[in-house]
């Protein structure tokens, strides 16, 4: 990618954006629906808060929100509550039809939307939300596309891109700052799920086609796979217990895993980027 944005000055307070003269990416299929990405907004909201109280500018953008902006007002409403109340969130979308039909949900300066790709529109971003965006691009395309929003991200700034199935039972994502991936979290609503190599299937794209023998993320889904079923004497206590247990034990086996048994109760795992990275010598694949 060679983007050329162009600049937008005080967009958000001014109820819309300058349009860049050509966003970069492609329209995604935009299917969405309420509460779908209700665990990855509450992993931020943990994770980044600190990022935004932080910032000088508590400025969000959805990127890639879909057919419909519910997903964005979600946000926008999740995170005013507990992080910033005076947080702005910024909606993009490639295709000017979404980002018309997204206008009467509006709320200027708190909510906008606009038209814009991995280029931002000009915008500089404390935090970016990329959800179900690349997955329908090419492997060899996302670390490309990590650092296009990177490099346009403000200082301190993140991009949390991943993927989730229809209704937000499970997912994953990876934190992106300026130095490259830092973070994986595999994510699952812990009543409905029946085995964690169920995550396999959304993984991000830069690990999708990763999950083979031989590649680390394989190794850690198979990991947490073998420990889940080695703790179904724990199943009487309720799935988190499970699940708490079975990160437990991927931890004492040599996982570097990250947070504290009440981050692990909400359906969490996280791990340092570079413990998955894709073993593959394609130069154009993501590494840490």
């Amino acid at each position: 990618m060679s983007p050329q944005p162009r600049a937008v000055s005080d967009p958000v307070s001014a109820g819309r954006l300058a349009a860049p003269a050509r966003p970069l990416g492609v329209v995604t299929r935009g299917t969405t629906s309420p509460n779908r990405l209700r665990r990855v907004d509450n992993w931020i909201v943990a994770s980044c808060g600190d990022r935004l109280r932080a910032s000088v500018d508590p400025l969000v953008v959805d990127l890639g929100y879909g057919a419909t902006p519910v997903t964005a007002v979600e946000l926008r409403a999740r995170l005013a509550a507990r992080v910033r109340r005076d947080v702005r969130v910024v909606g993009l979308e490639i295709d000017p039809v979404r980002v018309a039909a997204a206008a009467p949900a509006a709320d200027p300066p708190r909510l906008a939307f606009a038209r814009g790709g991995f280029e931002l529109a000009g915008l500089r971003p404390a935090l970016v939300r990329a959800f179900n965006v690349l997955r329908q691009y090419d492997e060899s395309e996302v670390a490309d596309a990590w650092r296009t929003v990177a490099d346009r991200l403000a200082p301190g700034g993140a991009l949390v891109e991943g993927t989730c199935d229809e209704l937000g039972r499970i997912g994953s994502w990876v934190l992106v700052d300026a130095g490259g991936p830092r973070t994986l979290t595999l994510a699952a609503r812990l009543s409905s799920l029946e085995s964690p190599a169920d995550l396999a299937e959304r993984l991000p794209k830069a690990l999708i086609h990763r999950n083979v023998p031989g590649e680390r993320i394989h190794d850690l889904i198979r990991a947490l796979d073998d420990a889940w079923r080695a703790a179904a004497g724990y199943a009487p206590f309720g799935p988190r217990q499970r699940w708490v247990q079975a990160v437990r034990a991927v931890r004492d086996a040599g996982w570097p895993v990250h947070g504290r048994p009440q981050h692990w109760r909400q359906g969490y795992l996280t791990v340092p980027w570079p413990v998955v990275t894709p073993a593959s010598t394609d130069p154009h694949a993501p590494r840490g």
